[in-house]
């Protein structure tokens, strides 16, 4: 028997027994107590999972971003179904994990982001990604030709600068925490998501000027520390090119195993 049920079993006995002499306060005081013990042990486990976790991907010296500052917003999209294959591709990745340097960098840009808007925050949605969950997601789009597949999901036999944890995919948030409109959403794979054909977009009516601007300024936060958007996704920021990352970082291909 599971522990947990043993013990939760055990003093759900002792309250039964006592219910049995009338004793209506010590029967609710013994599920009480079961039920505050199980919610520690449950905080007691997520601290000690998440403790291994940090653990792990110290060895890349990867940190979580929240570490560096605990004000910027995270939405871990892969570790849930909201995403564009709609299924946990995360399995023990629930925060997001950045090369401490590149983390650092994202934090300078919250507080630049801070002083031009002070009601605004970053969103992220994805930092460091193994490899072996770039491959999922690179095998479940094999419907599109590789090269164009390759300007949505980076080749995994290639590696991508999320595997090293030196690439982020963001967004900017108001004050009650709704992103701002950028014309098309995280993971939209249509031509409107591309940063390089927005003037295109802007001319044909498709995307406004407010939602330009949006990007804009997501851009120039980012530009602040020298991130580099690419032509086909506006919520994604490189910290370093792909050559760069090979040689300052190692990739990461599987997730911690624990």
């Amino acid at each position: 028997m599971n522990y947990k049920l043993w013990i939760f079993t055990t003093l759900l006995i002792a309250a039964c027994q006592s219910e049995k002499k009338n004793d209506y306060k010590e029967f609710h005081k013994n599920l009480k107590e079961a039920n505050q013990y199980l919610q520690r042990q449950k905080i007691f486990e997520d601290q000690e999972k998440k403790r291994q976790r940090d653990s792990s991907f110290l060895v890349f010296n990867i940190v979580d971003i929240h570490s560096i500052d605990s004000s910027i917003r995270v939405d871990v999209k892969y570790a849930g179904t909201d995403n564009f294959m709609r299924q946990q591709l995360y399995q023990h990745i629930d925060a997001i994990y950045l090369q401490k340097n590149v983390a650092e960098r994202i934090a300078k840009c919250q507080s630049y982001l801070k002083k031009l808007h002070p009601e605004f925050s970053l969103l992220i949605y994805d930092g460091v990604r193994p490899v072996s969950v770039q491959q999922r997601m690179w095998d479940a789009l094999d419907s599109i030709p590789e090269g164009e597949r390759g300007k949505f999901v980076s080749n995994p036999k290639n590696h991508s600068v999320h595997n090293y944890g030196a690439a982020v995919d963001l967004t900017i948030v108001d004050e009650t925490g709704k992103p701002l409109d950028m014309g098309a959403g995280y993971d939209d794979i249509r031509k409107i998501a591309y940063p390089s054909l927005e003037a295109q977009f802007l001319a044909s009516g498709e995307l406004t000027q407010n939602q330009v601007d949006n990007r804009k300024l997501l851009r120039k936060v980012m530009q602040s520390q020298q991130f580099r958007n690419i032509p086909s996704e506006w919520w994604h920021f490189n910290a370093y090119s792909r050559d760069e990352v090979k040689r300052r970082y190692k990739v990461v291909l599987e997730e911690p195993a624990f």
